[in-house]
């Protein structure tokens, strides 16, 4: 437990502490954004097995005070089954990833996204619905990310582009589908033996959590929305050109 108290573990405390209190603001972010600070620092495989059962303590307190929001029809009929099946499917491609593959792959994913919201932001483009098809495809895609990073926020949100969802509702809505995805990963490291030796990490990173949940909730009802992505967008950019550069 001293390891806990060293710079690298006391870094990530802030990172996670900065990345749920986006997703308690927003509806997403909390393990694309501490995972690229934390990847910084330690290695992804480390990294998942903490995070994503953090996550839950989050996001089944926070589908439970908003259920009122949830939009069923999009969640069950769209989102869950495609990006079930991509999250299995991205898991089993991960012992064909080694580390230095799996932080280049996700920085450019990361690299990505952040460089088309922010461009999305500053040039005030309205964002346009995709097709039936192509939403589906990228919610496949979504679920793969999710598998390999427990990161499907990027890809999904991309997915749900134009969708028409109030801001309670979108935000409800993707607090329960990394609810669920996140307990299915939960048991998957538990099975895999990967979830027990974290959970000394996982037991001192609650009060984290919580704190940033609170905060996150507070921010929810008082802050810009489109100011505060703006700015977790410019940290997501430099952090992804730093996981992707070689080396």
């Amino acid at each position: 437990m001293v390891e806990l108290l060293t710079l690298p573990w006391l870094l990530l405390a802030l990172f996670i502490f900065l990345a749920f209190t986006t997703e308690a603001t927003t509806g997403f972010g909390s393990i694309v954004i501490a995972l690229s600070l934390g990847a910084l620092l330690f290695p992804i495989p480390e990294l998942l097995p903490i995070l994503v059962p953090l996550n839950i303590v989050m996001t089944s307190v926070l589908s439970w005070r908003h259920r009122h929001a949830i939009h069923w029809p999009t969640l069950c009929r769209m989102i869950l089954p495609l990006m079930v099946v991509g999250t299995l499917a991205g898991y089993g491609l991960r012992p064909w990833l080694g580390d230095q593959l799996l932080k280049t792959a996700f920085g450019l994913l990361v690299l990505w996204f952040s460089s088309r919201e922010l461009w999305r932001l500053w040039k005030g483009i309205t964002v346009k619905p995709h097709g039936k098809v192509w939403s589906q495809f990228w919610m496949l895609m979504a679920g793969m990310t999710h598998g390999l990073f427990a990161s499907g926020g990027p890809l999904l949100v991309y997915a749900l582009s134009g969708l028409a969802l109030d801001k309670q509702q979108f935000r409800a809505t993707l607090i329960l589908v990394w609810l669920s995805l996140n307990g299915l990963l939960t048991l998957v490291f538990l099975l895999d033996g990967s979830l027990l030796p974290a959970a000394p990490h996982i037991a001192v990173m609650i009060p984290v959590v919580i704190a940033a949940m609170l905060l996150g909730e507070w921010l929810h009802r008082r802050v810009n929305e489109a100011r505060f992505r703006q700015a977790v967008f410019v940290v997501l950019w430099m952090t992804g050109g730093i996981l992707a550069w070689p080396g």
